[in-house]
């Protein structure tokens, strides 16, 4: 989900953000080397919900086109669309883990506090 902020954005910030949904469907397709078919795919599988512009067309953004990418290239080596879904999300879920773990973790440096009670 895209960060929500209060202040309008300016131009500049646009081509920063990851999140902000500049491509349209026939260019997201364009850049993966797929159809549009496919994106519609992912938005129905829930794994990609592009924003609409005020038309009703699909906006992609960069983070959402590097999953489809992702996707792409499992279903190439012959994953099927619902479990490249799959593995995709648990993916990402592994790295948030890992970054949690990361930061939660003490510096190697620092030792474990004793055990009480044992």
């Amino acid at each position: 989900m895209p960060p929500e902020r209060d202040e309008p954005r300016v131009a500049a910030d646009k081509f920063d953000d990851d999140h902000y949904p500049a491509y349209t469907m026939g260019r997201a397709a364009e850049m993966l080397g797929t159809t549009p078919g496919f994106l519609r795919s992912l938005d129905e599988a829930k794994l990609i919900e592009p924003q609409r512009s005020q038309g009703g067309h699909r906006r992609y953004s960069r983070h959402q086109l590097r999953i489809a990418a992702r996707v792409r290239e499992l279903v190439d080596q012959g994953t099927g669309l619902d479990a490249a879904c799959r593995i995709v999300t648990l993916e990402d879920q592994l790295q948030q883990a890992r970054e949690l773990n990361e930061k939660l973790s003490p510096p190697p440096e620092q030792e474990y506090p004793p055990l009480r009670g044992v």
